[in-house]
This record gives C-alpha cells, structure tokens and sequence, in this order.
C-alpha cells in the first residue's frame, strides 16, 4: 500500500514538472479571484515572458507579437465585444465589468453588476448576464430582470457561460449543478419568450459554449474531458445529435482544459485550452495553435474590424475544489482574421 502511495505521489510531481504543461488544474472550472492559486501563497508570479505567434494561414502571420495589456486581475471572465467595438469584460467579485479601448486603455464600462460572471448582448441592446448567487440568467442592463432561475422547477448550480442567438434565445452551460437536489452539469437554452429546455445533462463539465456564424451548430467544451462537442440547432432552438467535434489533448491521461470559446467570420472555432488557444476549421480540423503565457481561459475577438484577438490567461495550479485561478492577464494580439460581426459574440 506504501509502495502505490508513493508512486501515486511521484506521478503527481512528475505531470507537475512536465515541460509546457502549465501545471494540473484541478478545479479549473472555479474561476474566480484570490482565495489560493498555487498552494494559498497568494503571491504574484513573475513576469510572464513574451511571446509570438507562428503562421496559421489567413488567420495570424508568423511572429506576430501576443501583446500583454496588463496582469493582476482576479475572476475575471466574460469577454465580449461592446456595441463601439471595445472588449468588455467581468470581474464577478469585483462587482464589475471593465473595459479595453484599442489602445489598451482600461476604464470601468458598469458597476454594481451582483457578480456577473459572464455577459453579452442581445440583438436589442440588452446585455444579458449570468449570475452565481442566486444563480440566474438576467437581463443587466439598461433594466435589471431575471429571464431564468429554474428549470423543471428546480434552480442551476453554477452558470458559466453564455451565447444570445439572434432572437433573443440565450445558450448557457452549467458547469456544476446542484449535487445535493441530484442535478448534474448541463447545457440549456432559454426561449425568447423566457421557457427554459435542457439541451444536454451528460456532458462532465460543460464550459465555453458558442454558436456558428449561421447558429447551425452549437459548440460546448468539456473541461474535463478531451472532445469539443457539438449539436445541430433546431428552429425552435433546441439542439440534436450531440457528437464529438475534434478533440484537445496533447498526453493521456489528462483532460483539456478547455474553456471559452470564439468564432470568426469564416466559421472557424477559437478554444481556450491548456495547449493554448486552439483554431479548428470548421470540419473540426485544428489548424494551428497560438500559445500564451498565462494559460488562457476566455478568448473574444474585438478591436477594429473585430481583427484583434483578446485573451484572458490565469495561473492554474493544483489545488482543491474552492481554489481559484489568481493573476489574471489580459492579452491581445493583432489577426489577419476576423470575429464574426453578426452578434457580440
């Protein structure tokens, strides 16, 4: 038994040391701000070394730089791109959303947000957010309504990310559910008219959620699986034919980390991954890889034209359940392609 311990314990040191994996991520799924990262040290990290690009044809040019903007932000998630074409951004704890112009300028776009952790906007200018306590899906601005707490009756665990169709209906993902009331993860959908359906419940850790440019398909991450899935949207915005869309590893055994997702205007899929930020076609091919220095955990594209890739990064470490990634640091890098600009995100 003493022999297995040790093993088990040498294993763990030795995937911890493995060079260019990021550390174990346990608990990735939590994000939020500063109650641990890498064994409760709360120390920040030294500087995160620059780095480029290599050529992904007709999507980013060889050496192009992957330019940090500014490091130290805690929980921070929901990037999305504003209606001037500034990235916005949350940090739930915070109680705030925060927004970049184009030239990296960081000023407050919203406060007293009641721990948003993810938003975007609808086609009428609403922009829709998730919140954790008490878990919802809400309208935050310019008025303040609740669109969905339950479903079946029952409330959601820990909404993570979202995606507003050009109707109005809102894709989210659970990423926990409410183990105590027997209810799993799950990926859901919201109607216009506010009727909220299940779209999935066997997916382990649903995260990034994102629709195609012609809201044909739906993709989902799992952050503790290995397969991007994908499903074929109906038109009363039910989705079907849940398959595996491409896969994200790089050793086994491990699970990909990934989470928030990105289209472009050619239907291409931008995941946020411990390998990086993945581009695949939308065969499910994967292109190429952009490898940043914090490993990333939203992607949005916004800027200009929406041909700047924004990135937000974290220090992952391993550590238990209530642990959060800390140090956050926002990235953007300069794209030969560009965002789809038929909806915020």
């Amino acid at each position: 038994m003493k022999s297995k311990t040790l093993i088990v314990i040498a294993g763990v040191v030795l995937a911890m040391s493995l060079p260019g994996l990021p550390g174990l991520a346990w608990g990735q799924d939590d994000e939020g701000g500063g109650r641990g990262g890498r064994g409760g040290q709360n120390q920040p990290p030294p500087p995160a070394p620059e780095t480029e690009a290599t050529n992904i044809s007709g999507i980013v040019a060889a050496g192009t730089k992957v330019q940090l903007i500014k490091e130290g932000f805690r929980d921070a998630q929901g990037a999305t791109a504003a209606p001037d074409g500034s990235l916005l951004f949350t940090e739930r704890s915070a109680n705030h959303i925060l927004k970049v112009d184009k030239d990296g300028k960081i000023s407050t776009y919203m406060e007293n947000t009641r721990g948003v952790h993810n938003f975007s906007f609808d086609s009428k200018g609403r922009a829709i957010g998730l919140r954790w306590d008490p878990a919802q899906v809400a309208v935050i601005a310019p008025a303040q309504t609740v669109l969905s707490d339950k479903f079946e009756g029952r409330g959601f665990g820990r909404p993570k990310d979202l995606v507003i169709d050009k109707k109005g209906g809102v894709y989210f993902t659970d990423q926990l559910g409410i183990f105590a009331d027997g209810i799993g993860p799950g990926v859901y959908y919201v109607k216009p008219d506010g009727h909220t359906i299940r779209i999935s419940a066997d997916i382990s850790r649903p995260s990034g959620i994102m629709l195609s440019p012609d809201e044909k398909t739906l993709y989902v991450t799992d952050s503790v699986g290995t397969f991007i899935k994908m499903f074929d949207v109906q038109p009363d915005g039910s989705a079907r034919n849940e398959r595996n869309f491409a896969e994200a590893y790089e050793r086994r055994p491990t699970h990909s980390l990934a989470d928030g997702l990105a289209v472009d205007a050619a239907g291409r899929l931008y995941v946020a991954t411990y390998l990086g930020v993945l581009v695949f076609s939308p065969k499910g091919q994967e292109l190429g890889r952009i490898r940043i220095p914090r490993q990333p955990v939203t992607v949005a594209f916004a800027g200009p034209d929406k041909k700047t890739l924004y990135v937000l990064g974290a220090i992952l470490g391993l550590r238990d359940a209530d642990t959060q990634p800390e140090f956050g640091a926002l990235y953007k890098i300069p794209m030969l392609a560009e965002g789809y600009k038929g909806r915020a995100k």
